[in-house]
């Protein structure tokens, strides 16, 4: 056979190979419109159909030809303005349940005149290039909160599925992002609602481009979860989870040009739309990224050109990749498999995780592919079943489960079937006898070693791993053969390291501490508690309580305790951490001397801990962190009741049931796993438990007292740098033994030797005093910054101009950002520069300035577009009601003479968005002190008295119904959400004449909206605890103001970390 004669040669990859920009750049200027008309030319010379659509009835009449000549078929106008009303435009159905309908249900049923049905399909997903793609721009919607005008939209078979918003070259790209954010707001919903139809945005200044799917991310406001209308109103509202397009070698293509050329080719955005995206059972849109569609691809080219030349059955037939962790390996490994199943010859996908990761997510997840195809239990009658049953096309199991049924069933026909394996997280299967029975080999049974011929004879082998094990870092025992991840799986089929996956923003750097330690040649200790190499100097109870002094003085800086975001429309305030200790006896010392502790510093935080048996540490080359296993019954006594106590305790504090039995240790493992992801454990001391494959969002702190390194270091480093919001820029490694050595040599493996510049943050001199980055340019630091903004922007003076506040509002920007950075150092309390009170002065300035410039409801165009608010870096220093109420005790306290007391109190309550509204409650209290006032308690009479006063204002004013007025006051206080959108507010309106048209009664409606959103505002977070909690973040679900980051962005090659 011909060396040339592949198969496959006609199926195109998705992602470019290699992609080398455009040389040639225009230096002149280009304004929006030129930028929108050479975007819209490119498309047009790539093959899409350039049509004239500036409204509604244009755009569904267009809809229902691009339908017509898809399906084979004319509608009658009875059939189409059926189908278009209860199919594709029902009123009931909003972005989330038309997600449903492209990427699931894309095949409707037409009821025809003469009562037959037919299929009508929106979008052909066999044969993509039947798909008609055309583009419009300057679509107009008058039907909206005001009327908008879109830029540039991809119709797919009529409907618009590609959303692209542009901004002229120089302005920052974020504000593209909160442009779409505003007319996701105003008007995506109004009219016939074929806007909500749009699956992914993109977003372009011309310089940099970037991607992102039309749902909230999961750890982002749930836009279903307050809504009482399922027209929901926010895209996903974090800047942060935007994606860049690449080559199939990890290089950025971030020109639009390039971008057009790429992401836009016909063949590639179709099969994103019909292949890549991937509907979760939260209900959430994720758009696959460049390199994990360029993994799928792969593994399906090697099943498929492996099957042709007759390799199955062999390693040659299969392969592993190696995407960093926290890079979304699951969900590519996940749709791999979903994807073979779609390959005719293959008749079993065998999807193969660790037990401890088949949690209730994850079987709800592969449950939506198929029915029963995970199941968490430990028999092997359900596998047997899924493998007997032809039916059955993916089935995910354990490797325990796997490993049983391979040994139990030495001749059973799914020997002879042509099956794929995948496994997710390989480095924890590979060494093991369970994959020398599956490829064959040896394995040693006591003294003997016995050969074992292969159990599939007709398979492929894929394996995925963060942490591959070469050579170099392998270990010496087991199968000599089986060593290394190419010698398990086969060649590596691609690749995604840290080093990647922080330049693309995807995963946070590491910031890390090395404290208390003190390397073996230096007789001198640097702080209290020396790392010394015993185990029992390293375990002595003087040790191990100043570790946990050290924590506990510690940890609200670590954990940015002080600082405010929004978690599922919940407000928390910072983050949470974990524990690496070295061994099961160290983890009960550390886990009593913290409650100890704990409980004499009067502190309010939520400790756990869990491990079952597992060796303790073994120096072993690759590092790999044992797994412990569910079972405790190998557990000593003493380890057993120990367990069972601090079970009880967690028992205790949650009220749940759970125990150290196999089911309910399981059990109970999950439920820990549910509550440190949402943040309600502050600090889980672990042995090896949590440390691989465990992923939550609000974890940025590991502390560690454990020998870590290569594969195990870098697994349990990655448990801190999952990306949430703007407040969390980094993980946070604090060492209490000197691991320094082994860090750099894991991030030369598993990045390259270059790569610390970019996994680890700078020091604490370059961020304070500043440093030449690695392009050679200048940085400033925090100290150079301060001075500019004291000198130029001296307090009590007025910022005047245009240009001076657009300097200004750059300038404190990055002064939040490198104080967001610069407070997870010991060494930078003291060294602020800039007292409380001075810092609250330039913060509110910072809001007035925001207040007067930021974009006015219906505006395209803000006067400063190109500048960027970093709003929620803002909000996690904000003020509240309980540093008003102490300082309004201190006037009180002094005889109410301290008018110092009152101009501190102006201010702070200046610097917070939240407490502005509240200014003239605080005020008209403070006017009633006097020297017999209780303040808690008269504060809390006051604002009930007021809030009454005001309650009974608004209804009589405006004649509205008392009792659904209240009812309607009283849900948004105890939900943290004012709902104006459905007809919650219609049920509060008087009677209006039917004769009297309906503008007046659409305008007395955004009266009371306005008076309630006031009235709201006023009183959130200061009503007692029954109505609401003080600590939820106000929510308008029709309004979207930036809740996040926004600083003014200066020019940065793609690929560089802003420090400045």
């Amino acid at each position: 056979m011909s060396t040339y004669n592949i198969v496959l040669s006609t199926n195109e990859s998705t992602v470019v190979t290699e992609y080398e920009p455009q040389t040639k750049r225009s230096d002149s200027y280009q304004s929006e419109a030129a930028l929108e008309a050479a975007f819209i030319k490119m498309l047009v010379e790539q093959g899409y159909e350039y049509v004239t659509i500036h409204n509604s009835d244009a755009l569904i009449a267009n809809l229902r030809r691009q339908l017509e000549l898809l399906n084979n078929y004319q509608f009658t106008d009875k059939e189409w303005d059926s189908f278009f009303k209860s199919k594709i435009a029902n009123a009931n159905e909003g972005i989330v349940e038309k997600t449903r309908k492209i990427q699931e249900d894309y095949v409707q049923n037409l009821t025809r005149e003469d009562g037959t049905t037919m299929n009508i399909s929106l979008i052909d997903k066999k044969n993509i290039h039947n798909n008609r793609l055309q583009v419009i721009n300057q679509y107009e919607e008058s039907a909206g909160t005001h009327d908008t005008r879109y830029d540039v939209t991809i119709l797919v078979n009529g409907l618009p599925l590609v959303h692209v918003e542009l901004k002229r070259r120089g302005v920052a790209i974020k504000e593209a992002f909160n442009q779409i954010n505003r007319y996701q707001r105003d008007s995506f919903w109004a009219g016939s609602g074929l806007y909500e139809y749009v699956q992914i945005f993109v977003i372009s200044n011309g310089t940099f481009t970037k991607y992102y799917s039309n749902t909230t991310r999961a750890n982002h406001i749930k836009e279903s979860e307050n809504s009482s209308k399922k027209h929901s109103k926010k895209t996903s509202n974090s800047f942060e989870f935007t994606s860049y397009w690449a080559d199939c070698n990890n290089k950025v293509i971030p020109d639009l040009v390039d971008f057009t050329k790429t992401f836009f080719a016909k063949q590639t955005i179709l099969n994103i739309l019909t292949k890549y995206c991937v509907f979760t059972s939260e209900e959430l849109l994720l758009v696959m990224r460049p390199y994990q569609i360029v993994a799928t691809e792969r593994i399906l080219n090697r099943i498929e050109v492996s099957t042709n030349y007759k390799k199955t059955g062999t390693i040659e037939a299969g392969g592993y990749i190696w995407h960093t962790t926290g890079s979304g390996k699951t969900l590519t490994s996940f749709k791999t498999a979903q994807l073979a199943t779609g390959l005719t010859y293959i008749e079993k996908v065998l999807f193969v995780v660790d037990r401890k990761d088949l949690d209730y997510q994850t079987i709800k997840e592969y449950d939506r592919f198929e029915k029963g195809a995970a199941n968490g239990n430990k028999s092997t009658a359900v596998l047997q079943r899924q493998l007997e049953d032809s039916t059955s096309r993916i089935i995910v199991t354990t490797i325990q489960k796997l490993d049983v049924f391979i040994t139990k069933n030495p001749s059973h026909p799914i020997r002879n079937k042509h099956i794929v394996l995948v496994f997710d997280e390989c480095h924890r299967s590979q060494f093991g006898d369970m994959h020398t029975r599956i490829v064959g080999g040896q394995i040693k049974k006591g003294e003997k070693t016995i050969k074992v011929e292969k159990y599939f004879k007709n398979y492929h082998i894929f394996g995925f791993t963060g942490t591959p094990i070469f050579a170099v870092n392998a270990g010496t025992g087991g199968n000599p053969n089986l060593r290394t991840t190419e010698q398990a799986f086969g060649a590596k089929l691609h690749t995604y390291t840290i080093v990647d996956a922080i330049n693309d923003g995807n995963v946070l750097p590491f910031r890390i501490d090395y404290i208390n330690t003190v390397k073996q040649k230096d007789e001198k200790q640097d702080k209290q508690v020396a790392a010394i190499d015993t185990e029992e100097a390293l375990g002595s109870p003087e040790r191990i309580t100043e570790v946990v002094k050290y924590i506990l003085e510690h940890f609200d800086q670590k954990t940015m305790r002080n600082s405010y975001y929004s978690l599922k429309g919940q407000r928390v305030n910072g983050f949470n951490s974990m524990f690496a200790v070295s061994s099961i006896p160290v983890c009960k010392k550390y886990y009593l001397e913290l409650k100890k502790q704990i409980a004499e510093r009067h502190r309010d935080l939520t400790i756990a801990t869990i491990f079952s048996f597992a060796p303790n540490e073994v120096d072993s080359a690759d590092g790999i962190l044992d797994d412990e296993s569910f079972d405790t019954d190998d557990l000593d006594q003493s380890s057993c009741d120990f367990l069972d106590m601090a079970i009880k305790d967690y028992n205790k504090i949650f009220k749940t049931n759970f125990d150290t039995s196999s089911k309910g240790f399981q059990d109970y493992y999950k439920d820990l796993s549910d509550k440190v992801k949402k943040r309600e454990v502050d600090l889980l001391i672990v042995v090896n438990m949590f440390l691989t494959g465990f992923d939550a969002t609000t974890l940025n702190t590991l502390w560690v007292d454990k020998n870590l390194k290569m594969h195990g270091l870098i697994q349990a480093f990655s448990r801190t740098n999952r990306i949430l919001n703007s407040v969390k820029s980094f993980g946070n490694i604090v060492c209490f033994r000197d691991l320094e050595e082994a860090t750099n040599d894991a991030i030369a493996l598993f990045g390259d030797k270059e790569a610390n510049g970019i996994v680890l943050l700078k020091s604490y001199e370059d961020y304070y005093y500043g440093c030449v980055d690695d392009k050679g340019r200048e940085q400033k630091g925090y100290e150079e910054r301060i001075a500019e903004l004291l000198q130029k922007y001296p307090l009590g003076q007025p910022i005047v101009g245009e240009k001076n506040k657009k300097d200004f509002i750059v300038l404190f920007g990055n002064i939040l950002r490198l104080r967001n950075i610069l407070a997870a150092f010991d060494r930078f309390a003291g060294n602020e520069i800039l007292s409380p009170i001075d810092f609250q002065d330039y913060t509110g300035t910072y809001h007035d300035v925001y207040e007067e410039i930021k974009p006015k409801p219906g505006s395209k165009e803000s006067i400063m577009d190109d500048v960027v608010f970093e709003m929620e870096l803002v909000k996690q220093v904000e003020v509240n009601i309980d540093y008003i109420l102490m300082l309004v005790g201190k006037y009180h306290d002094g005889n109410c003479e301290d008018k110092e007391i009152l101009v501190a109190i102006d201010k702070a309550i200046k610097s917070s968005l939240q407490l502005r509204s509240k200014k003239e409650l605080i005020e008209n209290f403070i006017a009633t002190i006097n020297t017999s006032t209780n303040v808690n308690t008269d504060w809390q009479r006051f604002v009930r008295e007021q809030r009454e006063t005001d309650i009974q204002t608004l209804i009589t004013e405006e004649k509205l119904k008392p009792e659904e007025t209240r009812k309607f006051v009283e849900n948004a206080f105890r939900d943290g959400v004012l709902k104006t959108t459905g007809t919650d507010v219609d049920r509060l309106m008087p009677p209006v004449s039917r004769f009297g048209g309906g503008g007046s009664r659409d305008k007395k409606k955004q009266t009371v909206i306005e008076k309630l959103k006031g009235f709201f505002e006023k009183y959130f977070g200061l009503v007692s605890p029954e109505v609401s909690k003080e600590s939820d973040e106000v929510t308008y679900l029709y309004d979207t103001e930036p809740t996040l980051s926004m600083v003014a962005e200066e020019p940065v090659h793609y690929g560089m970390k802003k420090y400045n």
